[in-house]
């Protein structure tokens, strides 16, 4: 089975994904996550102006089959929440790298992206 792999993004060992412009980062888990978890029944995320740490856990992700902790890509403070999540998880199913996504982070730094996998090397992670 082949997944999604976008290559505009860099991701955590732990499936996490970073889209980054202008110094905001959006945040979700990968196709291959969503796979692995099954059908997504709640998120758990942090407020705006949260502060969060690199590979810090960033909230929790609870599917039929388990709970599982998110950590976060980069360190920032939270600029945006994905509200839709709230009613509709499943969203993170249907579309991980579009409406799925989870967060907005104002980066502290972006030199922490050389420290996470290239979309290459995430795919050879998950083969």
């Amino acid at each position: 089975m082949s997944f999604e792999v976008p290559e505009d993004r860099n991701y955590l060992e732990s499936h996490e994904w970073v889209a980054v412009n202008d110094g905001t980062g959006k945040i979700g888990i990968t196709d291959f996550a969503q796979d692995e978890l099954g059908d997504v029944v709640f998120v758990e995320l942090p407020s705006e102006g949260d502060e969060l740490e690199q590979e810090g856990n960033l909230g929790v992700v609870e599917s039929i089959k388990a709970v599982s902790d998110l950590y976060s890509p980069v360190s920032g403070t939270v600029t945006a929440v994905n509200d839709e999540l709230e009613n509709t998880p499943e969203l993170v199913n249907d579309d991980p790298f579009g409406d799925g996504w989870m967060l907005e982070v104002e980066l502290d730094d972006e030199s922490e992206l050389d420290d996470l996998l290239s979309a290459d090397e995430y795919r050879e992670q998950i083969e």
